[in-house]
């Protein structure tokens, strides 16, 4: 029996993911988690989140995560979600925080100023709701989804990446990117455990991925 474990940082929604998992996966082993063993052991490793990255790097460090998240992150199938894509760059807007620098590439927040629908309607920050995901490459994680497909979103930041990783798109008004993507890694920045039958197609594409 595989077992997935789930990042346990204090923050996240964990439990929707946990549930989530269980209901694509019903024969393998879940565990929600922040000892640095079980992580170094799981076969599949996800890390979702919900919260500021300044807590969430403090979080890590404390824990002493950051190694082996690091270390799972460039060997074994790994899934981050919403927080758990934008800790993966090297620097966010919000607190003015480092952050791991697996990818090259900032998070930048949303300029409420400069937000406006085609009919000039000013949009909200943060960004809430379901939206549409282009998907700009072929992703074995896209296997029985839609192009185009509606996930759900909530944050107020987003990632700017410096290099070649970009596997999915949403506009919001103009495109930003909502997935990417190297060798056992993807992440997302919506939340696939509240995204009904396209999020669940998406944690069970995970749970059979073998890169």
């Amino acid at each position: 029996m595989s077992e997935i474990v789930i990042i346990d940082y204090g923050m996240g929604n964990l439990r929707s993911v946990e549930k989530a998992l269980q209901r694509v996966a019903p024969l393998q082993s879940i565990k929600v988690t922040s000892d640095p063993d079980l992580i170094k052991v799981a076969e599949r490793v996800v890390f979702p989140g919900q919260g500021a990255m300044p807590d969430c790097m403090r979080e890590l460090k404390r824990l002493n995560l950051i190694d082996v998240l690091m270390e799972a992150a460039k060997n074994k199938p790994f899934l981050g979600i919403c927080l758990g894509l934008q800790m993966l760059f090297e620097f966010s807007e919000e607190g003015d925080s480092f952050a791991l620098g697996f990818f090259k590439g900032e998070v930048k927040r949303f300029s409420e100023t400069q937000l406006f629908d085609k009919e000039g309607n000013r949009l909200k920050v943060p960004h809430m709701g379901w939206n549409q995901v282009e998907q700009s490459t072929f992703h074995p994680l896209w296997k029985s989804i839609p192009n185009y497909s509606r996930f759900y979103f909530v944050h107020s930041y987003y990632v700017r990446e410096k290099e070649p990783i970009v596997c999915g798109l949403t506009h919001y008004p103009d495109a930003f990117t909502s997935a990417v993507a190297r060798d056992n890694l993807f992440a997302v920045q919506f939340h696939p455990e509240k995204s009904a039958t396209a999020g669940l197609t998406l944690l069970e594409n995970f749970v059979q991925w073998k890169p």
